[in-house]
């Protein structure tokens, strides 16, 4: 990917700014758990909501992108563009889990003065999965082997509290 620290904190703070709750997904998410992967756009689930298109339209200003529904009519998204990497607002994942259960497995990163939720890794894979995409398909070893690595290492930080 090639957004930096800077990128990213600069959208968690127009995110902020706009009122928009979002769990960041995919390997956007990926990366901020430190694997290895690759993209193109950062995925945000987006918690849907009667004032969400406002508070939409109220980031594209702040953070001076273009919205657009790429795959009309069938779409479940959002594109921001306009900057050096589009953003991809999902209002539905294929793994059919909900935004509130996405987020109660999440985990809080900060991005430059705000505090970001990122998908767990269990649910990055979970929705990789059932997407069933080339793409998706070409990322699960990695994010598997990370997930087996992750879980090792915080039996071992277990063990050596006890």
């Amino acid at each position: 990917m090639s957004f930096d620290d800077g990128f990213l904190a600069e959208l968690a703070e127009a995110l902020a700014k706009a009122g928009l709750q979002v769990v960041i997904i995919g390997n956007s998410a990926a990366l901020l758990h430190r694997i290895p992967v690759s993209t193109q756009d950062v995925d945000l689930f987006v918690r849907d909501h009667p004032l969400l298109q406002k508070k939409l339209e109220k980031f594209a200003a702040d953070f001076g992108v273009i919205l657009t529904r790429p795959y009309e009519p069938s779409s479940k998204m959002i594109r921001a563009s306009g900057r050096e990497i589009d953003i991809d607002f999902v209002f539905g994942l294929s793994s059919r889990k909900s935004f509130e259960s996405i987020r109660s497995r999440a985990e809080k990163v900060r991005l430059g003065r705000r505090m970001v939720w990122v998908a767990s890794l269990e649910d990055i894979i979970a929705a990789k999965e059932a997407a069933g995409r080339p793409k998706d398909k070409a990322a699960l070893p990695i994010l598997k082997e990370a997930l087996q690595v992750h879980k090792a290492a915080a039996k071992e930080k277990r063990k050596n509290k006890q």
